[in-house]
């Protein structure tokens, strides 16, 4: 076992509380704590609603169909980013068109964003990475100026703002993860949020088999009736989860200042390293730290993947994140790498450090010594 582990969740006992009070309900599906989950949700990120699926996979998803779009459809979304943001666009038999990111926040170049628009686009996915948000004012004017929509992937992001602001209450959706090593868990389990009356209606209906009978409305059911109204997917979050992230999301500003003070930790040392960069924050935003990667520059006297095996046997757990979509198996041959200049570099530099809320000194301690 690691003597550091690159994540380890914080589950407390009034999570536990919450979790045996719903197993001793008769719902555990479509129940009262995944509405209060919800509401409790939009009242955080400051949308008008939100709507709990399975993971952030399925919220992605169900934008993107909510949105209508289909088969010659282009949507621009980051190569620097998990396989799920561009795999969303896919499932709707349209295609990803990736752009390359900046060099110091590791978001979506706006610069590069400009040259991949075509007739054909209609969206965009950003990906706010690490817990620090894109450029969104920039994004946002190129959007309106080609009647594009503004997808935000807040999978590491739960607490980022830009111009006090909230992510996932800047574009026409947010979508949330409740990975095991994202910010708040619920196991598996992620989160719509919108103002878009509509888009909320509709993923709704999809995430539940296209039924158009809702949950808040069975126990007024005097008949057995229901009807399908549209392909959708059994792609809803169980009570079990949903009384879980409820249970943290009420903690969640705790949460993330202890990321923070963790993150200012090892700020202050490793930025004494010669050949390491630590996380560049610009001002106009915040940076809650789902993920504190650091660059290996040519000045460190090994490679990324040099420290990463040496940290290994220390009993330290790092990860990559991200290698790039275009040099992935999947996307033999359909890009031309010398459009991703900065990934092809941080493929080879990035390094993500252990940082989780229970982390004690003495542990960050031993991390920055081995960097050292």
């Amino acid at each position: 076992m690691k003597k550091i582990p690159y994540f380890s969740p914080m589950i407390t006992s009034a999570d536990k509380k919450h979790v045996l009070k719903t197993l001793s309900k008769r719902w555990l599906t479509n129940g009262p704590y995944l509405k209060k989950f919800e509401e409790k949700f939009s009242g955080f990120i400051g949308s008008k609603y939100s709507a709990g699926v399975s993971n952030a996979t399925q919220a992605l998803h169900l934008s993107v169909k909510s949105l209508g779009i289909q088969q010659g459809d282009e949507i621009i979304v980051p190569t620097f980013t998990f396989a799920a943001t561009s795999n969303a666009v896919s499932y709707c038999n349209a295609t990803p068109i990736l752009a390359d990111v900046e060099p110091d926040t590791f978001n979506i170049s706006a610069r590069t964003l400009k040259t991949k628009i075509t007739k054909r686009t209609k969206g965009i996915i950003v990906v706010h990475y690490g817990g620090q948000s894109c450029d969104m004012t920039e994004i946002l004017q190129i959007a309106k100026k080609h009647g594009l929509f503004v997808i935000e992937d807040c999978a590491h992001a739960l607490g980022s703002s830009y111009k006090k602001k909230l992510c996932g209450n800047i574009g026409i959706t947010g979508c949330f993860s409740f990975y095991p090593t994202k910010v708040i868990t619920t196991g598996e389990g992620g989160m719509i949020t919108t103002n878009n009356f509509e888009l909320y209606k509709k993923s709704r209906l999809l995430r539940s088999q296209g039924m158009n009978i809702q949950a808040d409305q069975r126990e007024k059911e005097t008949k057995w009736r229901y009807d399908i109204i549209d392909l959708g997917y059994n792609y809803r979050l169980d009570e079990i989860r949903a009384s879980l992230g409820y249970s943290q999301i009420t903690r969640i500003s705790k949460i993330n200042k202890l990321r923070i003070n963790i993150a200012k930790k090892y700020d202050s040392q490793i930025s004494k390293i010669k050949g390491l960069s630590i996380p560049k924050t610009k001002p106009d935003r915040n940076h809650i730290y789902h993920l504190y990667t650091i660059k290996i520059e040519k000045e460190y006297h090994l490679t990324r993947d040099q420290l990463f095996t040496k940290l290994s046997k220390k009993g330290i757990g790092t990860s990559v994140q991200y290698y790039p979509l275009h040099l992935m198996s999947y996307n033999k041959n359909k890009y031309d790498t010398k459009d991703f200049p900065n990934a092809n570099l941080l493929k080879e530099q990035v390094l993500c450090l252990p940082i989780y809320p229970m982390m004690k000194d003495k542990q960050i301690d031993y991390v920055i010594s081995n960097l050292r």
